[in-house]
C-alpha cells in the first residue's frame, strides 16, 4: 500500500478536526484539519517555532489543544497509545550508556508494561526481527554508546516499530545524519508504510531526502497552514501568500530551492525536477 489513492474508502488512521493551539497570546496554528489514510506519507514543513513538534506532541497526548480534536483510528488520542510509534531527532547517547543495542529496541517491545521488564515468550524473536529489519542485527549485542549516530537512529526506528503502529510520527529523524544514513533510515520507514500500511507524519526542515516518498505536504507558518501535494504547495505564489512576503521557489545548479522564508531553519532543497504547476492550496484550508 503506497499512499492515499490505495487507501480510498478506508477509515482514516489520523483525524485532526479544527485543531487550534495557543501559547499565551501567540497562536501556533488555528482550525487545522487533516485526515491520513493507511500507507499515506505526509511531510510537515515550516520555520523554526511554527509548531511542528508541538503538533506531534498533541497527537501523542502530551499537549492539550486550545480547540478541536484529534483521533487515531476513530478514538481520541491518549498517552502511551500503542497504535502510535514515535521516532525522535537523532541525539547521540553518552559513550558510557550501559544498554546494548538490543536492549534499546526491547524497550519498544516490553517498555510499556508495569513492573520489571520480564521477557515474554517470543520477545527475543521479536527483538531479533526488529534488529534485522533495520539492518542492526550485526551489532545487536554492542553497547549503544559506542555506536555511530546512524546506527543509534536505526535502533530508535526499530523501537518505534515494535508494536507495528498504525501511525508513525517522525520528528526530524534525519537531522545530524550523513547522506547514506539519511537514505537508510528513510528506506526503512518507507518500507514499513508500504508493506504494513503504516501512515507516516514526518516533520522535517529539508524536504530533499523524502520528496519522492511524500504524498502530501503540511506547511505551517505564522499561525496559518497549507495542505496539498508537493506540486500544489512548493510554488512561489503559494508560499508567498502563506508567509505574506515574497518567497521564491526556483532551480539552482540542478536543485529546487526555496528561499526568502522568514525565520526559516534552513532552505528546502531537492534533486528532483521542479513540480508541475497545479492548483494552489488555500492557506488555512482543507486538502
Amino acid at each position: 500500500m503506497s499512499g492515499a489513492a490505495a487507501a480510498a474508502g478506508v477509515q482514516p488512521v489520523l483525524t485532526i478536526d479544527g485543531a487550534s493551539l495557543t501559547r499565551g497570546r501567540r497562536e501556533l496554528w488555528s482550525r487545522l484539519d487533516l485526515e491520513m489514510r493507511p500507507g499515506e506519507f505526509v511531510a510537515v514543513l515550516g520555520p523554526s517555532g511554527s509548531g511542528k513538534t508541538t503538533l506531534l506532541r498533541s497527537i501523542l497526548g502530551l499537549q492539550r489543544l486550545s480547540a478541536g480534536g484529534i483521533r487515531v483510528a476513530g478514538t481520541s488520542v491518549r498517552r502511551g497509545d500503542p497504535r502510535i510509534g514515535y521516532i525522535p531527532q537523532q541525539r547521540p547517547l553518552p559513550p558510557d550508556t550501559s544498554l546494548r543495542a538490543r536492549d534499546l529496541v526491547a524497550l519498544g517491545v516490553h517498555g510499556t508494561r508495569f513492573g520489571l521488564p520480564i521477557p515474554r515468550r517470543g520477545d527475543r524473536a521479536r527483538v531479533d526481527a526488529l534488529l534485522e529489519g533495520v539492518g542492526a542485527a550485526h551489532y545487536g549485542d554492542r553497547p549503544v554508546g559506542l555506536l555511530s549516530g546512524g546506527e543509534q537512529q536505526r535502533l530508535r526506528v526499530g523501537q518505534a516499530l515494535a508494536d507495528r503502529p498504525a501511525l508513525l510520527l517522525c520528528d526530524e529523524p534525519l537531522s545530524n545524519l550523513d547522506l547514506a544514513n539519511q537514505r537508510a533510515v528513510t528506506d526503512i520507514i518507507d518500507r514499513e508504510r508500504r508493506e504494513h500500511g503504516t501512515a507516516v507524519l514526518f516533520v522535517t526542515h529539508d524536504i530533499n531526502p523524502i520528496l519522492d516518498r511524500v504524498d502530501r505536504i503540511l506547511y505551517i507558518a505564522g499561525g496559518r497552514f497549507l495542505l496539498g501535494t508537493p506540486e500544489e504547495v512548493l510554488q512561489t505564489h503559494v508560499l508567498s501568500r502563506l508567509y505574506g512576503t515574497p518567497v521564491f521557489v526556483f532551480r539552482a545548479g540542478g536543485r529546487l530551492v526555496v528561499v526568502g522564508v522568514p525565520d526559516a531553519e534552513t532552505h528546502h532543497e531537492t534533486d528532483e525536477e521542479p513540480p508541475a504547476m497545479g492548483p494552489s492550496a488555500a492557506p488555512g484550508g482543507r486538502a
